[in-house]
C-alpha cells in the first residue's frame, strides 16, 4: 500500500511539476525593441497544455516577429518575474536599471485564476518600476483583481456572469484613471449559445458550465488577440 501511495505522490509532482525557466524559449534578455507577452493559464492546468487557448494564442504570437510569448501556470507566478527581471536586464548587471525599466515592453493576459494572476504580476511589476502595456483578464477568478495598477497603461476584462457556474471578475477600475485607460467590461452569456467542446475532458464538460465555455470561445480569443497586437504595435 505504501508503495503505491509514492508511485502515485511522483506521478502528482510530474504532472503538476513547477515551471523553470529552462522551459522558456524567450531569450535572455530581449533583443532590444521587442515585446514580452506572457499569458497565465486557470485552474491547476500545465503551462504546455495545447488543449488550453491561453497556450494556444501562446503559440500563435510567437510567430509574430519582435514577439516573444511564454504560457504559465498561475500556481507558478514566481518564474515569470524572474523571466521578466531576466529579460529586461540587458546589461547583466542583476539588477533593472531606469532605462531597462523605461524601454520595457510587457504584456500580461490570463484566464480564470490567470487573470488574477496577470494582475498581481502587474502589482509586483509596479514595485520594480516596470511599466506593463497592457492587462487582458478572461473570465478572472480573484480577490484583488478588480483594481489595475497604475503601471498599467492600458486594461481590458471579459467576464460571464451565467447561473450555477463559476462567475468571472464583471468590472475593473484603474487605481489611478489618469495613468491607466480601461479599455472595457464586456459581458458574455452562454445559457443559449453552445460552443465546441470537443478538446474539453469530461469533468470540464460536466461541470465547467459557462466558465468552462468562455475559455473555449474562439470570439472571445479573437478580441484578446487583436488587443494584444494592438498593444505590440504601438510605440
Amino acid at each position: 500500500m505504501r508503495r503505491w501511495v509514492i508511485v502515485a505522490a511522483v506521478l502528482c509532482c510530474t504532472i503538476l511539476r513547477a515551471q523553470r525557466l529552462y522551459d522558456m524559449v524567450t531569450p535572455t534578455p530581449l533583443p532590444p525593441g521587442t515585446t514580452l507577452v506572457i499569458g497565465f493559464l486557470g485552474g491547476y492546468e500545465r503551462w504546455d497544455d495545447e488543449h488550453r487557448s491561453i497556450r494556444q494564442l501562446t503559440l500563435k504570437l510567437r510567430n509574430r516577429p519582435g514577439v516573444y510569448a511564454e504560457s504559465i501556470a498561475n500556481h507558478n507566478r514566481a518564474v515569470s518575474l524572474k523571466l521578466i527581471r531576466r529579460a529586461l536586464d540587458t546589461n547583466r548587471n542583476g539588477k533593472l536599471d531606469p532605462d531597462e525599466r523605461a524601454r520595457a515592453r510587457v504584456i500580461l493576459y490570463g484566464q480564470s485564476w490567470g487573470g488574477a494572476a496577470a494582475i498581481a504580476t502587474a502589482e509586483d511589476l509596479e514595485k520594480l518600476g516596470v511599466p506593463v502595456l497592457l492587462t487582458v483578464q478572461i473570465d478572472s477568478v480573484g480577490i484583488h483583481d478588480q483594481i489595475i495598477p497604475a503601471n498599467v497603461l492600458a486594461a481590458v476584462n471579459y467576464y460571464q456572469h451565467d447561473p450555477l457556474t463559476i462567475q468571472g471578475r464583471q468590472q475593473i477600475r484603474a487605481a489611478d484613471p489618469a495613468k491607466t485607460r480601461i479599455l472595457g467590461n464586456f459581458a458574455a452569456s452562454y445559457t443559449q449559445r453552445s460552443i465546441d467542446e470537443t478538446n474539453a475532458s469530461w469533468a470540464r464538460r460536466t461541470f465547467g458550465g459557462s466558465h468552462a465555455k468562455m475559455e473555449l470561445d474562439p470570439a472571445i480569443w479573437i478580441q484578446v488577440e487583436r488587443y494584444i497586437v494592438d498593444a505590440i504595435s504601438r510605440r
